[in-house]
């Protein structure tokens, strides 16, 4: 599944821990936005690994999950294409 997690975290250090965190599960499109691509387990890692992170009284990372007809509908503006697997992978 196709999702957009955005976050806003005041504390330098904190937030280059999510950013460092986010760039493993997917690909940074704007300062603190990234898409990814994930199946359940990896969306579960990757929540209760944000949560052990986060300071839930100042800090907010959001999901948004895009179905397939969603995320073919979406439009981007720029120079930046959005998101997408590679259609093979090398091992």
């Amino acid at each position: 599944m196709f999702y957009v997690i955005s976050y806003d975290v005041p504390d330098d250090r904190r937030r280059t821990r999510v950013h460092s965190l986010l760039k493993n599960f997917g690909t940074r499109v704007q300062y603190s936005v990234f898409e990814c691509e994930l199946d359940t387990s990896r969306r579960e890692e990757l929540r209760g690994r944000l949560e052990k992170l986060l300071a839930p009284e100042v800090d907010s990372i959001r999901c948004y999950r895009l179905c397939k007809d969603c995320l073919e509908q979406t439009e981007v503006f720029g120079t930046r294409p959005l998101t997408t697997e590679p259609d093979y992978w090398i091992v």
